[in-house]
């Protein structure tokens, strides 16, 4: 049976433009600023729709903008899909929410209300599971929840993730994590094919074809997803044509790729951030470099403005972490330094 029978509902909890209020973790030290619930939220929302895709079901993005929507509003948009099942993406907190503290670990909820209980739970059950053995995250348990429009009021098998605790220090820094954010979409996408029973395709370059102008199909619709969270105002149609071409040339001119609008290995590999990495230094551009800013300010230091462009303030961060892990602090970004950024914490 082909996985596009299958529809899957993707949806996060609250907003970040502008944040919703209370939805936050206490000061950060080193960044001096909070993070708020969203940034993790909509960020393993985006990862588990680009597993969703590859593994070729259709995906509805419940709650496209970045500000918060209504709960009704977003019930209304789910129970007019169809959908075979939904999953929220949330993140935890304890106590007043001003001061960190030892509560941690993954949750995962349904509701009894929903219209189908038993198989919510069973959902439920299979996202904890391949969550807790594809993390590093302890498990809490699996647990119902009333009062939840996105569990029990929308027309289909529902369940929501707690991923962390926005009041745990280490929590709080995974949630800036970009490796965290995408092994949290890929084992709760792991878990919703378990529960469907049909096998999950992992995120090996091995699985993404070569595409080319005139291409159709899951996988065009997965590239011109990537493109698009690069910025690349483009239609996810499916249909590779000459938009998806010229975007996919500017993405390879700017990230130091032969720009033939073909996707092959080089360009799948960079679009996906995937090792081996290349040795980064002031003046390098590109999306090893915004990964690479993204990984600093999840260590608590700050690199300015997310941005792909290696200057002065990431160049002294990249130091800083240098100094901190007993490394060469030359601000050059070599395979020790990789290897230490991107260790399981």
């Amino acid at each position: 049976m082909a996985n596009n029978v299958y529809y899957i509902g993707a949806n996060d909890e609250h907003g970040v433009n502008p944040p919703t209020l209370g939805k936050r973790t206490p000061v950060m030290p080193g960044l001096n600023r909070q993070i708020y619930e969203n940034e993790i939220n909509r960020a393993a929302k985006i990862k588990f729709i680009e597993a969703c895709l590859r593994n070729g079901f259709r995906v509805y993005d419940v709650k496209p903008e970045l500000q918060d929507a209504p709960i009704s509003l977003r019930v209304s948009r789910i129970n007019r899909q169809n959908l075979t099942l939904l999953v929220t993406f949330a993140y935890n907190a304890f106590g007043a929410g001003t001061s960190f503290n030892s509560a941690s670990g993954i949750t995962t909820y349904y509701s009894p209300q929903n219209v189908r209980p038993t198989s919510s739970r069973q959902l439920a059950e299979e996202l904890y599971e391949a969550l807790t053995r594809g993390t590093a995250q302890r498990g809490r348990g699996v647990y119902t929840l009333s009062d939840v429009g996105v569990l029990e009021s929308v027309n289909c098998v529902s369940a929501l993730i707690e991923a962390g605790f926005m009041t745990n220090l280490r929590e709080a820094q995974l949630m800036l994590d970009p490796d965290f954010q995408t092994e949290i979409g890929e084992e709760t996408a792991r878990g919703v094919c378990n529960y469907l029973g049909v096998p999950f395709i992992p995120r090996s370059l091995e699985n993404f074809p070569l595409l080319k102008r005139g291409n159709r199909g899951e996988s065009v619709v997965l590239l011109q997803y990537l493109l698009s969270g690069y910025g690349y105002r483009i239609g996810v149609d499916g249909t590779f044509g000459a938009e998806t071409e010229k975007a996919v040339a500017d993405f390879q001119n700017k990230n130091g790729l032969s720009a033939d609008g073909v996707v092959g290995r080089n360009t799948w590999r960079t679009l996906l951030v995937l090792p081996p990495r290349p040795v980064l230094r002031r003046g390098s551009r590109g999306a090893y470099v915004e990964y690479l800013q993204k990984k600093l300010e999840s260590f608590l230091i700050p690199v300015g403005e997310i941005d792909g462009i290696f200057g002065e303030a990431t160049e002294r961060g990249v130091k800083s972490f240098q100094e901190k892990n007993g490394l060469s602090a030359d601000g050059i970004v070599g395979p020790l330094t990789w290897e230490q950024l991107t260790k399981e914490r």
